[in-house]
């Protein structure tokens, strides 16, 4: 894996934004695999090409979607803000030869979530809510969570995009639920309690 190749790649394939987005999450997932024990090469190439079907429209992703088979549930299908993930796993497959099934499985699942993710993907998933360009109320709390228990940073994004989800009055992936629910376990399966 040539992260060079793929940095040019992305550069000519996204908008400015989003590429420095992109730059700014593969570099945190690579962090983050460092402190938590994923594979920081494959966290990096994964943030690189994490929003890789971004540059499609909703309706594109869609057709796009029917084209190379890819399986989608009904939530994911109405909310297009949710189809690059998955779509984009397929894409970078196809277009890009990446095979490895734990990038793949990062790239799918960035924006839901699922109970059962590995470690690349949690990386991942963090990574894209404490990249350096990121702005919003609780970035600095999951942040500082993410420099001491990575369940605890995942619990903090979980929580603050279910919130961000209701609050614009659009479906909510069970997924996510799921996720967030399941971290809530192991933690009171850890300590007894959930987080403080």
């Amino acid at each position: 894996m040539q992260p060079d190749h793929y940095i040019e790649l992305m550069r000519n394939k996204l908008d400015h934004e989003l590429f420095v987005h992109s730059l700014g999450v593969a570099e945190a997932a690579a962090d983050l695999a460092g402190r938590f024990g994923a594979d920081p090469g494959k966290a990096y190439l994964s943030g690189i090409v994490h929003d890789y079907g971004k540059r499609f429209s909703g309706p594109e992703l869609l057709k796009i979607a029917g084209q190379l088979g890819v399986s989608l549930d009904r939530i994911t299908s109405r909310e297009h803000r949710l189809l690059h993930a998955p779509v984009g796993s397929a894409l970078i497959n196809k277009e890009l030869k990446i095979s490895d099934p734990e990038i793949l499985r990062a790239v799918a699942n960035h924006t839901t979530g699922r109970p059962g993710m590995g470690r690349l993907e949690r990386v991942v998933y963090l990574a894209d809510y404490i990249e350096k360009g990121r702005d919003f109320p609780s970035v600095d709390k999951i942040r500082k969570a993410a420099r001491e228990d990575l369940d605890r940073a995942l619990l903090e994004a979980v929580e603050f995009a279910i919130r961000s989800v209701i609050e614009r009055r659009l479906m909510l992936h069970p997924r996510s639920v799921a996720f967030r629910n399941e971290l809530v376990e192991a933690q009171r399966n850890r300590t007894g309690d959930v987080f403080n």
